[in-house]
């Protein structure tokens, strides 16, 4: 028997939570989750580049946690009884230990910088963006339906991580970090 990949359940524009619990798919949870798999999917495309070994190492880890955080926003907190994976505040702890360690080779911050500079760089910028993103649809799921405090904690770290990873990269790459100096 082999698996097929359409169910055709969707077809009417609805899917399940985990539990069971139909919702039409611009249901803040299923946006919540999606932006969360859109943001792991730019996270595969900068580990993807040529980069460092132990920054491929963090990002797969890091894409391991979206997919937990994931698993978490799919489920119906009402009705789901399945185990899913925890997040921990250790993985929290590992993004804040690896932007100090990269801050240590970084100049100071004096402006904002423009994003850019290289290809890698940028791929960095608009993960961030997306993590931003994923972290504003997640925080209003909160005010409305169960969401772990853990999840938003650590989304917003990340996107913390992902702008010190830029900075790290255009370092590293040689890149031009552009401070924005606004016009007044």
């Amino acid at each position: 028997m082999s698996f097929k990949i359409y169910t055709k359940t969707g077809d009417k524009g609805e899917t399940s939570l985990i539990g069971g619990t139909r919702v039409p798919k611009h249901h803040l949870r299923i946006e919540s989750y999606g932006t969360v798999d859109e943001l792991n999917s730019y996270i595969g495309l900068i580990r993807d580049q040529e980069i460092d070994l132990h920054y491929k190492e963090v990002l797969i880890e890091i894409q391991d946690r979206l997919f937990t955080i994931g698993s978490s926003l799919a489920s119906d907190p009402e009705k789901s009884k399945m185990k899913i994976p925890d997040l921990k505040e250790e993985d929290v702890l590992l993004l804040e230990r690896e932007m100090d360690k990269m801050d240590e080779s970084l100049p100071e911050m004096k402006s904002f910088v423009l994003p850019g500079g290289h290809t890698t760089v940028s791929y960095c910028h608009i993960a961030r963006c997306v993590c931003r993103r994923a972290e504003r649809m997640t925080i209003h799921l909160s005010e409305t339906s169960f969401v772990a405090d853990l999840v938003i904690k650590y989304l917003n770290r990340l996107s913390d991580y992902l702008f010190v990873l830029s900075r790290k990269l255009s370092k590293d790459l040689n890149a031009a970090e552009i401070p924005w100096k606004p016009r007044m």
